[in-house]
């Protein structure tokens, strides 16, 4: 059977990346798509695990050939999805973790691809707040941007399958981890033919 896209988004600093790690350490057969960005690396990000950072020439180049399956602008830099790395990975069964802003889920939408979408919300702006504080990555200027974009995305929860309030990291794991389980048991993910041998014949 193909691979599931699932794709998990929250605002900047709610815990998706953290949450999606456990996921994978604890789930079989599930994945990163790794995007590519136009951003710099962060202290301890590594090119080709964390992203693909390149050039924003190359970056425009890659739309153009259309290799994206979508790509947006965040915070002044460009965020982009390969097509081929995700099919590759869907036809070999594995299921592919797309962690996307609200602008790159509404295009997937659009294009009408299959995908089990998750938002994530942080336990209160107050503590998102203070997550990007810690970081030490942003300007007192840059955070500000971030919370304003925050409640943007949040504004979009409505369209997502399923929601997580992350106040409890175990918590929030464990009911992500439901979710992916939940999908591979569907009916739409059974392989009949094996019913069929092993019971009807």
């Amino acid at each position: 059977m193909k691979g599931t896209i699932f794709i998990v988004s929250a605002p900047s600093g709610a815990g998706k990346t953290t949450l999606c790690r456990k996921l994978i350490e604890k789930i079989p057969d599930i994945t990163y798509s790794i995007s590519y960005t136009t951003r710099k690396a962060r202290k301890n990000e590594i090119d080709g695990k964390d992203y693909f950072f390149i050039s924003k020439k190359k970056f425009l180049d890659m739309i153009k050939k259309d290799e994206f399956l979508e790509w947006a602008e965040v915070h002044g830099n460009l965020y982009g999805t390969h097509k081929k790395q995700i099919f590759d990975l869907l036809n070999k069964g594995i299921d592919v973790i797309l962690d996307i802003d609200t602008q790159g889920a509404k295009k997937i939408k659009a294009l009408k691809i299959m995908a089990t979408y998750i938002f994530i919300l942080p336990p209160s702006m107050d503590v998102l707040e203070k997550r990007l504080i810690l970081r030490g990555t942003e300007s007192e200027d840059g955070i500000k941007k971030r919370l304003i974009q925050a409640k943007n995305e949040i504004k979009d929860y409505k369209m997502y399958d399923y929601v997580i309030f992350n106040n409890d990291l175990l918590e929030a794991v464990e009911q992500l981890c439901c979710i992916v389980i939940a999908n591979r048991l569907h009916i739409e993910k059974i392989d009949h033919n094996f019913i069929k041998n092993k019971f009807l014949e």
